[in-house]
């Protein structure tokens, strides 16, 4: 069996309300006590259980963390910047990932729910129709969303401006004279940030009296599908350039465009969204709308343990949109 407290007082020669003092008020206990008590933990390989201690308090100081996949290293840098700001916070973290299913994520929240977490970082297929995040609202529950930009304004998130990046990433490929730009994305059911980035590519074409082409949609990552890449071969039909709603779909279309003949930039060029650090070993590199993910689950970590412990009247803490780059790579060429 573990060692208990009551084996740590006995062998530093101290009563077990002067361990417990260490253990939940370090500064309360002198340096000379202190340092007896330490020796006993190490010598008997004792772990404190704070899950009684916290329940006791009403809280578990754990986070639960919903993310749609961790194959797209997006969200796994943003969980990095998550579980780096709890740690500097005495918090735990639980994740659970729906792998974009958005009938997943109701049951993926509930599971965190029963280990008693005391708040929820999320990212939902849509943030302003989600029967999860109402939920969420009628119980009460502090939440906030990453990636995702909400119409409500009571509900909280940490995000890039998708459609301001969006935007700029295609205005860069008109900047570079190309006229004839198509978008690739996921499709538009399973992400209101593909359907914003949207908005951002109509958006610069429009300003600049360009005509939109048709977006193609496709499942997940999988890239340009065989009805699409007959459509390429055609110099004639092909876009010049190919801006993609996430990095993934664009080292994808690379993929499948090198595997039809074509070169990038050369025939196609190709620009993505998220900025993930593979996309820089890439020959050529990326180009691409870069979104800071490990400071959003940073952030998002501290705006969720902040309205955590808001007190009733108090100011609590609000929305934040982070500032994109965009990264110029070798993927995209002047067009002329």
């Amino acid at each position: 069996m573990s060692p208990s407290i009551k084996q740590v007082a006995l062998q530093a020669g101290v009563s077990t309300a002067t361990v417990s003092r260490l253990l939940n008020s370090p500064a309360s206990v002198s340096a000379d006590t202190a340092g007896k008590i330490n020796e006993a933990i190490a010598a008997l390989g004792f772990r404190p259980n704070f899950n009684g201690r916290n329940l006791r308090a009403g809280r578990s100081r754990t986070v639960g963390v919903v993310v749609p996949t961790l194959s797209n290293t997006v969200f796994a840098q943003c969980l990095q910047g998550i579980e780096l700001a709890a740690r500097a916070l005495d918090y735990s973290v639980m994740f659970t990932a729906t792998e974009y299913r958005q009938e997943d994520e109701a049951a993926a929240v509930n599971l965190l729910l029963s280990h008693r977490v005391d708040g929820v970082i999320l990212t939902v297929a849509d943030a302003s129709a989600s029967g999860t995040l109402d939920v969420l609202d009628r119980e009460g529950i502090p939440y906030v969303l990453t990636y995702n930009q909400p119409q409500q304004a009571s509900r909280l998130s940490v995000s890039v401006d998708n459609r301001a990046a969006a935007r700029d990433a295609v205005a860069h490929l008109i900047a570079l004279g190309h006229t004839r730009i198509q978008m690739l994305t996921g499709q538009f059911n399973a992400s209101d940030r593909a359907i914003q980035r949207y908005h951002g590519y109509l958006d610069a074409m429009r300003a600049h009296a360009l005509t939109p082409m048709t977006p193609i949609e496709v499942p997940r990552h999988t890239g340009l599908t065989s009805a699409h890449l007959q459509a390429f071969a055609n110099p004639q039909q092909r876009p010049s350039a190919l801006f993609c709603s996430n990095d993934l779909l664009a080292l994808a279309a690379m993929r499948d465009l090198r595997g039809l003949g074509l070169r990038v930039p050369e025939d196609v060029s190709v620009m993505g969204f998220d900025g993930i650090p593979l996309g820089e070993m890439m020959s050529p590199v990326l180009a691409s709308a870069v979104q800071p993910s490990e400071q959003i689950g940073e952030v998002a970590l501290r705006t969720l343990v902040a309205a955590i412990g808001q007190t009733e009247g108090s100011a609590g803490p609000v929305s934040q949109i982070l500032a994109h780059t965009i990264r110029h790579g070798g993927s995209v060429r002047l067009f002329s």
